[in-house]
């Protein structure tokens, strides 16, 4: 059978099983989605969000891309982020690299790959910020995997610098922002970073609003 074929029977399967545990899973679900949480997650295909988190439809909102990176000037992000905090109120965001990253690993490499060599630039400066540090380990490998890390942990305080969230903080006390990694290799997830609301970053990055 087909690749894309399969899919489309998996999903016939899939269908069956959820009527058979709820009669109503699919119409609870159809009028309005209430999710406690963001998800920003790499593209890669071996990091559902659903899937390694056991979560249902409805409770993640996802958006996903390459190295899993919070970028000021990528307006798709910030309308996630947006949408997120301002439409559906989540209680949470949390970002999640993981291990053996293709897109980190591409970033350290000196290879030429088009457009994608602009995307993964945000990781060299993470890079470059902690050459220190990451200079000092031993064995590519781990140098791999701290870099995985350390790119989740600012990818967080980027989404902290983010006014509108700076604003639902303020106005809501919410929401606590998360940064895990997850492990190709055990399948287990590990926390690296909580801020908590109104954890502001550097003072450049602080906002100002208005009272309503």
């Amino acid at each position: 059978m087909d690749s894309h074929k399969r899919l489309l029977f998996n999903n016939q399967a899939w269908v069956q099983r959820k009527l058979e545990a709820r009669p109503d899973f699919f119409t609870r679900l159809a009028d309005n989605q209430n999710p406690e949480i963001l998800w920003i997650g790499c593209a890669d295909s071996r990091v559902p969000a659903e899937e390694v988190t056991g979560a249902d439809p409805g409770e993640l909102f996802v958006h996903r891309n390459i190295a899993n990176l919070v970028i000021h000037t990528d307006f798709n992000a910030l309308s996630v982020i947006e949408y997120a905090t301002e439409v559906l109120h989540v209680k949470h965001i949390i970002v999640c690299g993981h291990y053996n990253c293709g897109g980190i690993r591409t970033a350290m490499s000196h290879r030429y790959f088009g457009l994608i060599n602009n995307w993964l630039r945000h990781v060299k400066d993470i890079y470059r910020l902690h050459a220190a540090e990451l200079d000092a380990i031993v064995g590519e490998e781990r140098r791999l995997e701290r870099l995985c890390e350390l790119n989740v942990e600012e990818q967080v305080h980027h989404l902290a610098q983010v006014s509108f969230v700076q604003r639902a903080w303020q106005k809501e006390g919410r929401p606590m922002l998360h940064g895990w990694v997850y492990d190709i290799h055990t399948g287990l997830l590990k926390d690296l970073i909580k801020v908590n609301p109104g954890q502001l970053p550097h003072p450049t990055y602080v906002y100002e609003f208005p009272e309503d």
